[in-house]
Formats: structure tokens, C-alpha cells, sequence
């Protein structure tokens, strides 16, 4: 089964809880690692575009892209995220 844009937000937002309850700041989110995480990567059905899109649309003006290659969208864009989430 594929995941979804449902998937991938549920993942990110609990790695964004358990950093928070670790008394973290930031966090470092790889879209390569988030997709693996949640299951369907590597592969040729991946669904990267979707993680990307949602990584993306969980930032807030605090938060930095830290890389990402040329297309926007792939396993290498990372994300830091400012803690704890005001959402």
C-alpha cells in the first residue's frame, strides 16, 4: 500500500513530539529518512513528491530548508524544524 499525504504528516509530527519531550530546539528532517520511515522507499512506486510536499507545508516562518536538490523535490531535501511546534 502507498502511503499517503496523511501518512507522512503523522510521522513528522511525532518526530516533532518526541524531540519536543527531549527538550530539543530544532529538528533535522531528511525527506529520504521520513519516507523509509513510513514505508515505500526505496522503490519504484515511492511516493517522494508527497513527503516533500508535506515537509514543506509543516514549515512556519522560523523554520529553515536547509538543502534540497535542483528539482525541489527528492530524497536529499532537508528540513529544520524550530521546537517546540506552535500548531
Amino acid at each position: 500500500m502507498r502511503p499517503a499525504a496523511e501518512d507522512f504528516r503523522a510521522a513528522l509530527r511525532n518526530r516533532f513530539e518526541r524531540a519536543t519531550e527531549a527538550g530539543k530546539k530544532s529538528l533535522e528532517v531528511r525527506s529520504g529518512e521520513l519516507h523509509k520511515e513510513v514505508g515505500g522507499y526505496p522503490g519504484l512506486d515511492h511516493r517522494m513528491p508527497t513527503c516533500c510536499d508535506v515537509m514543506r507545508g509543516e514549515m512556519t516562518k522560523a523554520d529553515e530548508l536547509v538543502s534540497a536538490p535542483p528539482k525541489g523535490k527528492g530524497a536529499s531535501v532537508v528540513i529544520r524544524y524550530r521546537l517546540p511546534r506552535s500548531h
